[in-house]
């Protein structure tokens, strides 16, 4: 072959690589299904106006410290045992670390009013001797019963740990950061092949893309009839035509539900990518974002077109959570709720720095309307929003099974984050009647629920930085 011979192919070469970047970039652009808001939109809006402010509102001990139980045996199958990697390890907080407040209420309680010094005292002398700490203070009996009972209502989307169990523990999230920690293979596959086998409506004569266990032209060598016969069942070797075709035909409800687990699969998998371990020398590590990993999980090319699909559901998992916490801004905007940690001047700047993350959430122009979700003959939908949510209840005690100690601390706060955004979503009639300076006996939150709501909105936020980011990477890497 000629110089000028090679020179025309590499030029054609350098040309069909530019085309599938170019279309790999617009698979990840434009409107989003099932909404009427576009990627750019959210792009710009959370670089600007979310990410610092939610950042910041983090970094607050309100919302650092994260009471959780990693010792609850996985209810569905025998675990595997705990990973030994060291990164998987987390390191629980000192009782003497945590804030006097947040001890003092950690279960229901936001109110600097009912955290009097003696009563304090009065809570740490009866967890010594085993009681139970209502954690009501100066509230009444009655408010504090009428509270429980709603914590074990239906509206409920997750499975709570019981914050007063001996084994649960206060972690600090920001010395405890979700990263990659080397968890993987059977142990780390089971966990999400239950949650999208078992609990996404799907058939299982329906293959997820890119699924091992789907059927591949090995299994038909046979005769060329046999990869005839599969070309009409399957539509093709794991290129998703058939499984979208399924997912398409599902009703509005189901398929958001699938898109919510998949754009938290597809966030988590960011994360990983994001903070991964790149070097460690003399025991100090190095992380940072490893463009192979992201690559190997959401290029089209390398994904068959699915990387993309998945990124899209992340976005669309974002403006659900973000339509959460425009609505139940009126609950926190109340005077009764102060996210108490014992700190008076610190309590302030941490409610009016949340009130201005809500402000900036109710600004947004194009929120997903959930009116359009069981909007049916009322008591289907009141079937239908029932088994969606027996279904997600699900997933989040699936998450007692993931065998990586740091792993499942983010799987589950990140999975009741978006099990109270849905609480939130589905309860606008009692947000809309909550009393102004007493307990609503129709909606409440716990402290647990709102520290996972804002750090999962957090993590959400912060991956769109980091696609971002790795846009950018791969543009230089070319």
């Amino acid at each position: 072959m000629s110089g000028r011979a090679r020179a025309a192919a590499a030029l054609r070469l350098w040309l069909t690589l530019s085309c599938l970047r170019t279309a790999a970039e617009a698979q990840l652009s434009g409107v989003l299904d099932d909404c009427l808001c576009d990627i750019e939109s959210i792009d710009s809006f959370n670089t600007y106006k979310v990410f610092p402010k939610i950042q910041k509102l983090l970094e607050r001990d309100y919302f650092r410290y994260y009471k959780v139980n990693l010792m609850r045996p996985c209810p569905f199958w025998a675990e595997d045992g705990q990973c030994s990697i060291k990164d998987c390890h987390v390191e629980p907080c000192p009782e003497s670390k945590v804030p006097m407040g947040i001890k003092a209420g950690s279960a229901n309680k936001y109110s600097k009013a009912v955290n009097n010094t003696k009563e304090i005292e009065d809570c740490e002398q009866a967890n010594k001797l085993g009681a139970i700490n209502s954690t009501l203070s100066n509230q009444s009996k009655e408010a504090f019963i009428d509270w429980a009972r709603y914590d074990d209502s239906q509206d409920h989307f997750c499975e709570l740990d019981d914050e007063r169990s001996p084994a649960a523990q206060y972690v600090d999230l920001l010395l405890n950061p979700e990263r990659y920690t080397g968890y993987k293979g059977p142990s780390a596959w089971r966990v999400w092949n239950s949650i999208y086998e078992e609990n996404c409506f799907k058939p299982r004569s329906v293959y997820r893309p890119l699924n091992p266990l789907a059927p591949s032209w090995e299994f038909f060598h046979c005769s060329t009839y046999f990869k005839l016969i599969y070309v009409i069942f399957f539509s093709g070797k794991d290129d998703g035509e058939a499984f979208y075709k399924w997912l398409e035909g599902l009703c509005l409800e189901k398929r958001v539900f699938y898109k919510l687990i998949s754009g938290l699969h597809a966030s988590i998998n960011l994360h990983l990518s994001a903070k991964y371990l790149l070097e460690e020398t003399w025991g100090k590590p190095t992380w940072g974002p490893n463009i192979k990993e992201f690559k190997r999980r959401f290029d089209s090319v390398e994904t068959k077109g699915e990387g993309p699909r998945r990124l899209k559901n992340l976005y669309f998992l974002y403006l659900i959570e973000l339509r959460a916490l425009s609505k139940v801004a009126p609950y926190f905007e109340r005077s009764i709720v102060d996210l108490y940690t014992g700190n008076v001047e610190e309590d302030a700047e941490t409610k009016t720095l949340l009130l201005e993350i809500f402000q900036d959430t109710k600004s947004f122009p194009m929120h997903f309307d959930e009116k359009s979700m069981f909007a049916g003959n009322q008591k289907e939908a009141k079937s239908l929003k029932e088994e969606l949510r027996l279904h997600f209840k699900n997933i989040s005690r699936i998450m007692d099974c993931v065998g990586c100690d740091k792993c499942r601390l983010w799987g589950k706060l990140q999975t009741q984050g978006l099990g109270t955004a849905l609480k939130i979503l589905f309860s606008e009639k009692e947000i809309q009647n909550l009393p102004e300076n007493s307990p609503s006996k129709g909606f409440q939150l716990t402290r647990q629920e709102i520290v996972a709501l804002l750090n999962a909105f957090g993590r959400l936020s912060t991956s769109i930085i980091e696609l971002q980011n790795f846009k950018i990477l791969l543009k230089h890497n070319r």
